[in-house]
């Protein structure tokens, strides 16, 4: 054979290598593409974009849910009677932050992954000097009424958090912009979530002049008091595009009307963005709210926390009973449509709040329980981008096998990779299971994603990481 012929045979060869490896790399590489490069295309080259999510979408798809569990563990607890019973414990004050409970010393591990790591507070603001007992503003609402002024911010990419927050704050005089506000919540533009604690932790320790208090458990009679009250409200919802899925958002709302049945909004994502606002029918508007478990925040000057106080009733100050009553209206949801895994996950974010509240097992072994069927329902894909009380509950009953399942599976998706919290959780399951190394390494990536993390680096210390 000639020479050339086979130097042409070998170029093939390689070529074809080449081809295959590039063709196996292809996933890895498509999910590394920076989602906002991804918009960018879609918004600037619409043609390109479609194009180029459906080579990514054909390459590494993204799940239709999250795994469910294994095996279910076999002490079930009765939900309905844990709910109703009072706890055993000395409950947290609202005012208290909440820290984890000390887990049992782990038999393999050879370091307690971050003694007492910190939780993430249900609300950072204080309760008000003088709480008033737990009464709603006693005067009718008005049938309509529209807080004039609130205008509307364009969110850069995926930043509905900080979007929300300067609408907010800018409505009040603030010439803060969602630049400003970013570079402290998202220092990482590619950082998928900013959890309302984080906001209201910001805006209580970086803002002079404003405070903030995030509470879920709030209804529409709630939303409207604040806003006939002078007050906007920020809910965190779920949010369906027909393409894409499941999302997590925010939304202004600054007014009502009772007569149409009517919520006024401005969404940073969709608009419009000539300041006319968005309008909600009740119907439409509240069951993606409860797939946050109607979770809300205010921001307020000083001077008004008493107002605030009163408008919401004293046991929105208190953690335990707010949660009990969330665990009431979620297990109830359950028995009403058995189906729906919002309910399900509401319920076991519930009790996995009392348990941190009180350090009692059952608790956590009631929000296991819930996650459990959530999960065998099938939770989105992206539910673990905004919402992260399955960790924990499977963290306090030793279930460290289904914590990695859960976060391996939010990071096949470039977007749960750049979710801190999901790098913060994996590193305390494998701390337990003896993998001391690769949780040190998951609380460092945690702090790469988000260097304004303070969790992470509680727990990266306790490891001397």
């Amino acid at each position: 054979m000639r020479k050339r012929t086979k130097s042409i045979i070998l170029l093939v060869a390689v070529g074809q290598v080449m081809i295959i490896l590039g063709l196996l790399a292809l996933p890895t590489v498509v999910r590394a593409i920076p989602g906002r490069y991804r918009v960018w295309l879609q918004e600037n080259h619409p043609a390109m974009g479609r194009i180029s999510e459906d080579i990514i979408a054909q390459v590494a798809p993204v799940a239709t849910s999250l795994p469910a569990a294994q095996q279910a563990p076999q002490n079930q607890v009765d939900i309905a009677s844990l709910i109703a019973s009072e706890p055993l414990s000395t409950v947290a004050s609202a005012s208290d932050e909440i820290i984890l409970p000390a887990a049992a010393t782990p038999t393999t591990a050879t370091a307690d992954p971050g003694a007492q790591p910190t939780e993430p507070p249900a609300s950072p603001t204080p309760a008000a000097t003088n709480t008033p007992e737990p009464t709603p503003t006693p005067m009718p609402l008005p049938k309509r009424v529209v807080l004039d002024g609130m205008g509307v911010v364009k969110q850069t990419f995926n930043n509905c958090g900080p979007a929300n927050l300067t609408q907010v704050l800018n409505w009040y005089g603030s010439d803060i912009t969602q630049t400003d506000v970013a570079s402290y919540l998202k220092p990482n533009p590619e950082d998928r979530n900013v959890s309302p604690w984080q906001i209201s932790d910001y805006v209580n320790e970086h803002m002079p002049g404003y405070k903030a208090i995030t509470r879920s458990g709030g209804d529409l009679e709630m939303i409207k008091r604040f806003i006939a009250a002078g007050f906007p409200v920020v809910i965190e919802k779920g949010y369906q595009l027909p393409e894409s899925g499941w999302w997590g958002h925010y939304l202004t709302v600054y007014g009502y009307d009772d007569d149409l049945e009517e919520l006024y909004s401005q969404d940073t994502y969709l608009g419009p963005f000539d300041g006319s606002g968005r309008t909600d029918a009740y119907r439409d508007f509240i069951p993606f709210w409860q797939q946050f478990n109607n979770t809300f925040y205010v921001v307020y000057r000083p001077e008004q926390e008493e107002t605030v106080a009163a408008l919401m009733g004293a046991d929105m100050f208190d953690d335990f009973k707010m949660w009990q009553k969330v665990a009431t209206i979620a297990e109830k949801e359950t028995q009403e449509r058995p189906d729906d895994v919002f309910s399900w996950f509401n319920l076991g974010t519930a009790l996995t709040r009392m348990g941190g509240l009180t350090g009692e097992a059952q608790y956590y072994l009631g929000g296991a329980q819930a996650f459990d069927r959530a999960r065998e329902i099938g939770l989105p894909p992206r539910m673990l981008w905004y919402q992260f009380e399955p960790y924990l509950a499977y963290l306090r009953t030793d279930r460290y096998q289904d914590i990695i399942d859960l976060a391996d599976a939010t990071l096949e998706t470039q977007g749960g990779r750049n979710v801190e919290e999901t790098f913060w959780y994996k590193g305390h399951a494998l701390a337990y299971l003896g993998d001391v190394s690769g949780a040190i390494t998951a609380y460092r990536t945690a702090l790469s994603v988000n260097e304004n993390f303070y969790p992470a680096q509680i727990s990266l210390d306790s490891l001397g990481g």
